[in-house]
């Protein structure tokens, strides 16, 4: 379980991450959505006892994140949105270091790595050097490295970022596997698509802050419920107002006509209609 109260992270005078407060059940997927520079990553950073909060508390797996830091590193497992590998390093030896560093036992380390390299295709690559690998392979091994010692808890940044797209959906699988063996996840994505396939809630964070929370469904129905569609037109309008009416979705149509560029049509445009 992920739990936040009033989360706040500040760079001097700078406020990345202002007063965040989560609860992320065990069996739960929380999709953390929002621009670059939102304060997506410095949220997770602190969650996973990488960076101190300057404000407000967590606990990750029953951990507090300020005085059990290293507690918390044991029992996460993070993907950030660069890989961040050392590539002059085989795969199977740079997972055997960071399973040694969780101190798994060799032969535990040795079937890990071994299911996890066939699990995401990299077999064959076993004896290259990481500096050769493709954007996807290389994205595949910092999913590895964040899986070798099973976590309970997983922070996902852009997980799918550079996979095609037979690798990226049973990436979507594996997280979803996870959540059914009660682990918590934070995802953080651009694709509004992944998270409301993936996830039971949708934070929306901007400037530091959450301005939505809820699931995907009722944020969806708190959308806006008409969109002002505006169409210009190079010559007269070819068709009489009746037709746009007679539309699915289209309401109050109207034509202003414009010396220079010809008529101008817009219409008040209802959810679904495309």
């Amino acid at each position: 379980m992920i739990e936040t109260h009033a989360l706040t992270r500040r760079f001097g005078t700078f406020t990345a991450v202002s007063q965040v407060s989560l609860h992320v059940p065990d069996g739960a997927i929380l999709a953390l959505l929002g621009p670059n520079g939102a304060g997506k990553t410095t949220t997770i950073r602190m969650l996973s006892g990488l960076l101190a909060p300057t404000e407000g508390n967590a606990t990750v797996a029953g951990y507090d994140i300020r005085r059990e830091a290293d507690a918390v590193r044991t029992c996460v497992g993070l993907v950030t949105d660069v890989p961040g590998l050392f590539e002059q390093m085989k795969a199977p030896a740079y997972l055997n270091f960071f399973g040694s560093i969780y101190g798994l036992p060799s032969s535990e380390r040795m079937r890990r790595i071994d299911e996890l390299l066939e699990f995401f295709d990299l077999t064959t690559h076993r004896n290259e050097k990481m500096a050769g690998f493709s954007k996807g392979m290389k994205q595949k091994v910092a999913l590895a490295r964040a899986l070798i010692h099973e976590p309970a808890i997983l922070f996902l940044d852009e997980p799918t970022s550079g996979l095609d797209p037979l690798a990226a959906r049973s990436v979507r699988e594996l997280i979803v596997g996870f959540k059914r063996s009660n682990r918590s996840i934070i995802l953080c994505t651009h694709d509004l698509d992944e998270a409301e396939r993936l996830a039971d809630q949708v934070a929306i964070i901007r400037q530091g802050h959450i301005v939505a929370l809820d699931t995907p469904s009722s944020l969806r129905k708190q959308a806006t419920g008409e969109t002002l569609v505006q169409i210009e037109l190079v010559d007269t309008c070819p068709f009489p107002l009746e037709a746009l009416t007679a539309i699915d979705g289209v309401h109050n149509p109207h034509l202003r006509e414009k010396k220079a560029t010809g008529s101008l049509s817009t219409a008040t445009q209802s959810p679904g209609f495309i």
